[in-house]
């Protein structure tokens, strides 16, 4: 777990991302990235001086940031005691879930004729299976995420994009519950990959009911490891 000096450290870099003018959402935009990338994780809490100082912006644009990434469901506020990255709860993963099997299994099913646009989603098969072979699982776990975004893209709307940006976040609050991210992740590279080649191919419907047997086989995974995993660490 990064301490506040790392994590002041680590935003001090991402200033420059919000440009000249600071707005809550740029900041939202910085902390939703730290939480798709699992720096920031369940439990943690929010310290608005030193993220506000390593960021450049003042104490209302942090905690509007704030507002709008609990209405996302990332963030969770305590009276007196302060903000909190959210732990999400069994049936949080079933929506969110839900959400992925309608939205991302309908984006493979709009596609027209091919060939499709498909440089970001090979980009993430790739990313993921060269950090697999470093064993750097956490950016797998980064990598996975980002090829789900590039499968959602590929319906070509910027309002499911931004959609799935906060779906994505959140689910990845869950992944930090499994003991063994290896085990869990390794096995989902193959069919990362399984999927770019049947959209290589021009076949959608074959990508398409690919991608559905894998987001049900990984709710089944998270849903059944989560009670056990998520107990001991509970705050």
């Amino acid at each position: 777990m990064p301490t506040d000096a790392d994590l002041a450290s680590e935003l001090s870099a991402d200033r420059a991302l919000l440009g000249r003018t600071s707005t809550a959402e740029r900041v939202a935009d910085v902390l939703r990235a730290r939480i798709t990338r699992g720096t920031l994780r369940p439990g943690d809490r929010l310290t608005e001086g030193e993220i506000g100082g390593a960021l450049g912006v003042s104490r209302n644009t942090l905690r509007e940031a704030f507002r709008l990434l609990t209405h996302e469901r990332l963030l969770v506020q305590h009276l007196n005691k302060g903000t909190f990255v959210r732990r999400l709860s069994t049936a949080d993963i079933v929506d969110i879930y839900r959400v992925r099997l309608l939205v991302e299994c309908a984006a493979l099913r709009s596609l027209a004729a091919p060939p499709y646009l498909l440089a970001d989603v090979e980009k993430a098969v790739l990313t993921g299976e060269d950090a697999a072979a470093d064993g750097r699982w956490q950016d797998c776990s980064t990598a996975n995420i980002r090829f789900h975004q590039a499968v959602t893209g590929l319906a070509g709307s910027e309002r499911t994009d931004d959609l799935m940006r906060g779906v994505l976040a959140e689910l990845r609050l869950a992944f930090h519950v499994m003991n063994d991210p290896r085990r869990f992740h390794e096995p989902y590279l193959t069919r990362n990959r399984d999927i770019l080649t049947m959209l290589q191919q021009g076949d959608a419907p074959a990508a398409e009911r690919l991608l559905g047997f894998y987001l049900e086989d990984s709710r089944r995974q998270l849903t059944e490891a989560y009670p056990e995993a998520a107990a001991p660490s509970a705050r």
